[in-house]
């Protein structure tokens, strides 16, 4: 039986989301920007039309918003996962195999689900139904191939946001797939485009029919891969359990130029506890901490300056006060006065299930005390996020970045909640 993969997408997520408790913006050009309001990484289909681009810096966009009435809105993570979580919830009732691709993304396995096309459009149908948030259904035998069908979905109207590529003849596909440029494919980006293009690969189909041999010498075995999906050979399968992360990052941009230590320890103090409190999440800890402090390298009449230390920990620990004053005192080593830096940031690394480490004979055996984590991350998950933090956590915010535009989280603070 032929596979009948699903990928549900959502449409302009960000956008979508801001609208569920703004219906007064169902029909204005919306865009939502990015960290500190610098870029945007969401538009609405309005937006589009007016030629705002993706990750266009807002500042170009700021004369053309005025004359067309564009609203910009900063970005709002807690709202976004929380309707994520929905979303992925309600697609998960659909099918035991699924996998929760991105933020605003799932493959659901279908296969021999009887009347497939009723049920695809009864998934969108209910999504809709239960959040408000619009999504399409594309279908094929491989992910390669329902990522594909799903742009087709958006793309086209005929479709009505669901298209199987699974009902199409050969002769359908090969003249589908000459119609569609390359870099629609899925991992085909636009460097590797023109790269495909010198070689005269300008289509879907004309990299489907490529000589193989040919391909993988030219661009290596993760192309190949792309076009055995292309062809119908599944070769990335599904993911139903999330692996664990082999490293975590906790970094940001700083609303204004930071100057001082003591601001650059307040930050870093936060990074850290985001940082373990994912690694503990996962049940795992860490045998490496990386800190790092980047100036701004946009600002060429500002002198740079971008050090980072990377120290393997006496024992592996996910403790957020333990890696807190490791973090501290690199800080403290790095920081040089005279500089303005916009960025910093911490890297977990050499991570490892909880109880599985390497001991080290030299190094006295600690035994570990979980019950304080344990409190302050069911705290935190009961009243939100930094409601419980360390001692030198918080103390500044001229750090913090910019929000001017955030809508309020809605369905995760109470003082939030839309009044009817």
């Amino acid at each position: 039986m032929k596979q009948q993969l699903a990928l549900v997408d959502c449409n302009n997520f960000y956008v979508s989301c801001e609208r569920v408790f703004r219906p007064d913006l169902k029909n204005v050009p919306l865009v939502v920007l990015s960290n500190n309001d610098g870029c945007v990484v969401s538009r609405s289909n309005e937006a589009k039309a007016l030629g705002i681009k993706m990750a266009q810096p807002w500042f170009e966009c700021k004369a053309l918003a005025e004359e067309h009435g564009i609203l910009a809105l900063s970005s709002n993570y807690a709202l976004y996962a929380d309707l994520s979580n929905r979303v992925m919830s309600i697609l998960s009732t659909y099918s035991p195999r699924h996998e929760v691709y991105s933020i605003d993304e799932c493959f659901v396995d279908l296969t021999g689900t009887p009347q497939l096309k009723e049920v695809s459009y009864q998934m969108r149908e209910r999504v809709m139904a239960w959040t408000d948030i619009p999504v399409c259904v594309g279908i094929g035998p491989t992910k390669t191939l329902a990522k594909l069908a799903n742009h087709i979905a958006k793309k086209h109207p005929r479709s009505k946001g669901v298209f199987n590529y699974n009902d199409l003849t050969d002769a359908q596909q090969d003249k589908l797939l000459s119609q569609i440029e390359v870099g629609e494919v899925w991992g085909v980006g636009r460097r590797l485009s023109a790269r495909l293009a010198e070689h005269g690969i300008q289509t879907v189909q004309d990299l489907r029919a490529a000589h193989t041999a040919t391909l993988r010498a030219e661009f290596g075995v993760v192309i190949e891969k792309v076009q055995r999906e292309l062809q119908g050979t599944v070769c990335i399968d599904l993911q139903e359990m999330v692996p664990n992360k082999k490293q975590i990052v906790s970094s940001r941009s700083f609303g204004q130029m930071v100057r001082e230590v003591e601001v650059l320890k307040d930050a870093m103090s936060t990074f850290v506890a985001n940082a373990c409190t994912k690694l503990r999440a996962q049940g795992s800890h860490a045998s490496l901490i990386q800190v790092f402090l980047h100036t701004n390298r946009f600002r060429s009449d500002l002198p740079q300056y971008n050090p980072s230390f990377t120290l393997p920990l006496p024992q592996p620990t996910n403790d957020s006060l333990v890696v807190n004053r490791w973090a501290d005192y690199l800080v403290g080593r790095l920081f040089k006065p005279g500089y303005e830096y916009k960025k910093a940031g911490i890297t977990l690394g050499e991570i490892a299930p909880v109880g599985q480490y390497q001991a080290d004979w030299l190094e006295p055996s600690q035994a570990t005390d979980t019950r304080l984590m344990d409190a302050l991350d069911g705290l935190n998950k009961r009243f939100g996020r930094g409601t419980v933090k360390v001692s030198t956590q918080g103390a500044y915010q001229s750090w913090q970045m910019r929000q001017e535009r955030k809508s309020p989280s809605y369905t995760t603070d109470w003082d939030s909640v839309p009044c009817v």
